[in-house]
């Protein structure tokens, strides 16, 4: 055969019911689910703000971060809905290390059982913490072991396309958001949109499913083919794009990372111009009432030490530079505060 069954798993239930969430605590999500979709919809005039690190790893360095960050969060929660990046999985363009769901130490053997443990743990505290969780949906089956603790979901460049992310994405009570596809083509992320705000009937776990769909499914730029996307003119054929098609809620969260902080110059990504494109995105929201109406929100990735290592030069994580990405680069701490303290009193 052309695989092996390693272990079973323990199921869902199994896990919750020893490692559960308190009721205080899924009435806190329970409203921060909240406050995000009247953002969306526009009953609440702040903005959201999806920022952490790339991969949620090592639980340590995350939750430090969190606890740094705090502070600010609480100073600009006047004018910005802070939802904490926990992303537990990773998708690659080839191979890699697949995210701390798979494996808690990216030196040691997968062992999922271990990795959703390890991270159900992590989350919980951020949870305690007082944050609302985001996390990306790279296999939909997985999401019942983490579900109950998100606020906001995604759904990734290299899925948005895939019609059983759509229907995921159609099923779940949960803010959505959905990238574009990594060409970076408008009409086809848009159609993502649609198909996810549309009901659906597929078969799931031995029945026949109907999905009510999902109006707070939105759209996330993030770049394409190596170009950004974060412009005054894509913001507002976006736009236009969306109320054409009468989507609900027709909302964009622009992303200041992936292909939209690329160096023209040198044709790679740099974490640091985050900061460059988010001045831009709100430079084109006060020129343009429409694009400001449109844009609920940003997404950042951002750890204690900016930049990244890369985990293969070393022989175990001891050796790692602490609370530095391993993944994509990020924003360091203090960058963090200020471009969340300067985004607030933009606004």
């Amino acid at each position: 055969m052309p695989f092996q069954v390693q272990k079973e798993l323990p199921r869902a239930a199994v896990i919750l019911e020893k490692m559960p969430l308190k009721p205080e605590l899924q009435e806190q999500v329970k409203q921060d689910q909240a406050e995000i979709k009247a953002i969306l919809e526009g009953q609440d005039n702040r903005k959201i703000m999806i920022i952490g690190p790339c991969s949620a790893w090592p639980e340590d360095a995350v939750l430090d971060f969190a606890a740094q960050l705090k502070p600010t969060v609480d100073k600009v929660n006047d004018k910005l809905k802070i939802v904490l990046r926990t992303y537990l999985q990773k998708p690659r363009t080839t191979i890699g290390w697949l995210g701390p769901l798979n494996q808690a130490d990216p030196y040691a053997e997968a062992d999922l059982e271990a990795g959703t443990i390890y991270c159900r743990e992590m989350m919980i505290k951020a949870v305690e913490m007082g944050y609302a969780l985001a996390d990306e949906a790279l296999f939909t089956h997985n999401d019942s072991y983490f579900v109950d603790l998100l606020s906001w979901i995604a759904i990734g460049a290299r899925s948005a396309e895939d019609q059983e992310h759509r229907i995921f994405a159609s099923m779940i009570e949960h803010p959505v958001g959905l990238k574009n596809p990594t060409s970076g083509d408008l009409k086809t992320a848009v159609n993502s949109v649609i198909a996810a705000q549309y009901p659906h009937v597929f078969a799931f776990q031995g029945q026949q499913i109907k999905t009510d769909g999902n109006p707070y499914a939105h759209l996330i730029l993030r770049g394409g083919n190596g170009k950004p996307n974060h412009n005054e003119a894509t913001l507002k054929e976006a736009s236009k794009i969306l109320i054409a098609k009468k989507i609900n809620n027709p909302a964009i969260i622009v992303d200041l990372s992936h292909d939209n902080s690329i160096d023209p110059e040198t044709g790679k990504k740099d974490p640091s111009l985050q900061e460059a494109v988010l001045t831009e995105v709100l430079t084109s929201m006060k020129n343009d009432s429409q694009i400001n109406q449109s844009v609920k929100g940003f997404m950042a990735e951002s750890f204690i030490m900016k930049g990244k290592q890369d985990a293969s030069a070393v022989n175990n994580a001891s050796e790692l530079n602490y609370g530095q990405s391993i993944t994509d680069g990020c924003l360091g701490i203090e960058e963090t505060k200020a471009l969340l303290e300067d985004l607030a009193a933009a606004l």
